[in-house]
């Protein structure tokens, strides 16, 4: 299907699946809420079709570490004390000992670009989460979800075609709708309302170490020495930022 049809598949699925489970529709929207969550849908989407293609391109975990320098930018931005500038330095440290700059083998430039574009929307997506998180979680996610659909869904069906329509495509994208969107976003809603903008972006840098973890455990993927330390430095910096985020 191509990662435009992944995208599809787990968007357009994910939106259906929220707007049964909030029926948003019943939350009255002011034209400011209404600009915030199509902004933090559209950056949803293109986040997601930004990110597959990377995956195409260069490794998983290059394309997430790349990804993840957004979360950073919004946390070096939007601080106002030292601890936060120390534990995202840590974070960026992690980052910098899990990316291949020494390695002989080059980036594909249009991977690396895609992965760029997708740190990008991660922190836009961030921005006007926080904005749109003033509503309630559930309809707040459902709505931004529909309006990803509606960008990405039509881009995924030119591209994959009647593909998307197979039965077993139409059970692996349920899955991933579930297990990748509709689950995940909706309780990152809920860590925006509650959290300072720049702790949520240090906490969710740890994607790559996620990731890296993942990949040992389901694909057999091992790691050196120096990136299990990078590993660790992230979970410090995730840690201690959730640590603190109580006294802000």
């Amino acid at each position: 299907m191509g990662s435009e049809g992944v995208t599809a598949l787990r968007v357009g699925l994910s939106a259906g699946i929220l707007f049964a489970a909030y029926r948003p529709w019943r939350t009255r929207l002011t034209r400011s809420d209404a600009l915030n969550l199509v902004i933090y849908g559209l950056m949803l989407g293109c986040m997601n079709l930004l990110i597959y293609r990377a995956f195409a391109l260069i490794p998983i975990g290059v394309a997430v570490a790349i990804e993840v320098t957004g979360p950073i930018a919004v946390v070096l931005l939007a601080s106002r004390r030292a601890r936060d500038f120390l534990w995202a330095g840590c974070a960026i440290a992690g980052l910098a000992l899990l990316l291949p700059i020494s390695s002989s083998a080059p980036l594909d430039p249009r991977g690396v670009a895609w992965a760029v574009g997708a740190a990008f929307c991660w922190a836009m997506y961030i921005v006007f989460g926080k904005r749109a998180s003033t509503l309630a979680g559930g309809p707040a996610v459902a709505w931004g979800m529909l309006a990803a659909a509606m960008f990405t869904v039509p881009v995924g069906a030119a591209s994959a075609g009647a593909a998307l329509l197979s039965p077993a495509a139409l059970l692996g994208g349920l899955a991933v709708a579930v297990l990748s969107s509709a689950l995940p976003y909706s309780l990152e809603m809920m860590a925006l309302a509650r959290l300072p903008r720049r702790v949520f972006g240090i906490l969710v840098s740890s994607a790559p170490a996620i990731g890296a973890l993942a990949g040992f455990l389901v694909l057999g993927e091992r790691l050196a020495g120096l990136q299990w330390l990078a590993i660790a430095l992230i979970v410090l910096a995730a840690g201690a930022s959730a640590a603190n985020a109580s006294s802000d």
